[in-house]
């Protein structure tokens, strides 16, 4: 007997909490004088009834002054592409917080159901319109997949492209080796070349003075580097080897 007073009892504390909790969420908004809950879900009705026949008759561009508008029509056609055809509305949630009331209108459609938002102020303006597609659990989990393999798949192309870099820097000092031996080979063979070109014409012609000797080793050394005039030569100091 005590078992079922105890039972019993339990029942009815939870049908009196569940009593309460509907109560709560039974309770009407504070809205201003002379407007009440059944004309703002119709004035809800309304705009979204506005919005898909705006959207349908392609007149969009006529409400791109209004940031609000605007603002609602491209997030309704946006939405268009996963909820499908608009069928009807299905219902109505209603709330409010210390500045504005919320709207919640519940879109049939022919692929997807959607929640359209409304947001209005304490003077009953509109302030926001936006349309949320309801998606089944199946279909966010399908997303969240395929959001985590794209981002893995980007993190792994990035560090195989920077190990990829990273593996070239061993080829650095070989590259800047190989043009210093270059470098390092080309200048005593220019030096070589320069010296027999010079001992060749003394040999050939016997220079009476030391002009001709540097206007014939400026001739040799513009020769060698390429050059068509000694103009840029200066030739300081001449060392006369022994024969």
């Amino acid at each position: 007997m005590k078992k079922f007073l105890l039972v019993l009892g339990m029942i009815t504390c939870m049908v009196v909490g569940m009593t309460g909790c509907g109560s709560e969420e039974a309770a009407t908004l504070d809205l201003p004088t002379g407007i009440t809950e059944e004309q703002l879900t119709q004035y809800a009705d309304q705009l979204v009834e506005s919005l898909n026949a705006v959207c349908e008759s392609g007149m969009q561009e006529q409400y791109a002054e209004d940031a609000v508008i605007s603002a609602a029509l491209s997030s309704w056609e946006s939405a268009t592409t996963d909820m499908g055809d608009y069928i009807g509305i299905g219902g109505h949630e209603l709330s409010q917080d210390d500045e504005t009331y919320i709207v919640n209108v519940n879109v049939q459609n022919s692929v997807r159901p959607a929640v359209v938002e409304i947001i209005l102020d304490q003077d009953m303006i509109v302030t926001s319109i936006t349309t949320n597609v309801t998606y089944t659990f199946g279909e966010l989990m399908e997303k969240a997949a395929l959001n985590t393999v794209l981002g893995m798949g980007t993190v792994f192309a990035v560090l195989i492209l920077i190990s990829l870099i990273i593996s070239l820097f061993g080829y650095i000092p070989k590259i800047q080796a190989a043009f210093s031996k270059k470098k390092t080979v080309e200048a005593p063979v220019k030096e070589t070349a320069v010296d027999n070109t010079i001992a060749q014409i003394i040999e050939k012609e016997e220079l009476s003075d030391d002009l001709e000797l540097v206007a014939v080793i400026a001739a040799a050394i513009a020769a060698s580097e390429g050059a068509t005039s000694t103009d840029g030569f200066v030739v300081r100091s001449i060392r006369r080897r022994a024969r």
